[in-house]
């Protein structure tokens, strides 16, 4: 009787140990730190068009405290299923004016928009290769996920991408 004693309470230290390693993780990476693959043109020069890995911090958004220029990962609101990133330009409040269709160089018209409030504009850093608010308007901050704060693949480029 002893042996198994010993055999139970040996397994329920490790699954309970297990169980804590497990909600670590959750806790991580629903409310703290979020991996995040990116890739495509949209945000070329700053983030190439060869796939890498970032941490994206949660913190910040979900108190609704980004700033102007912070590159943030949030669901697209033409496909909730897709996260898109891109850099915030205009907070609520804020008037925003660009180009409506940057490849007509011929017509450059130019469109003015108010921020509403609960809201932020953001663009990619291409705006001839980018869908962003000159394309679905401004996005609410319910649908920020994280800010991008740390590079991690590939490593060469490995470190801090607080003010990129």
């Amino acid at each position: 009787m002893g042996l198994f004693r010993t055999v139970v309470k040996e397994a329920w230290e490790k699954t309970f140990l297990f169980t804590k390693f497990l909600c670590f993780l959750h806790v991580t990476d629903n409310y703290l730190v979020d991996p995040v693959k990116i890739y495509g043109p949209s945000m070329l020069p700053v983030i190439d068009l060869n796939p890498s890995l970032f941490l994206g911090e949660r913190i910040t958004p979900q108190s609704g405290k980004v700033t102007h220029r912070d590159i943030v990962v949030f669901r697209s609101p033409q496909n909730p299923r897709r996260t898109v990133t891109k850099r915030v330009i205009g907070l609520e409040g804020d008037t925003i004016t660009y180009v409506s269709n940057p490849e007509n160089n011929d017509n450059d018209k130019h469109e003015t928009a108010v921020v509403p409030k609960g809201h932020v504009w953001v663009q990619g850093d291409n705006k001839y290769n980018s869908t962003d608010s000159r394309h679905f308007g401004p996005i609410p901050y319910g649908l920020i996920e994280s800010k991008i704060f740390w590079k991690v693949f590939p490593l060469e480029d490995f470190g801090s991408f607080w003010r990129k």
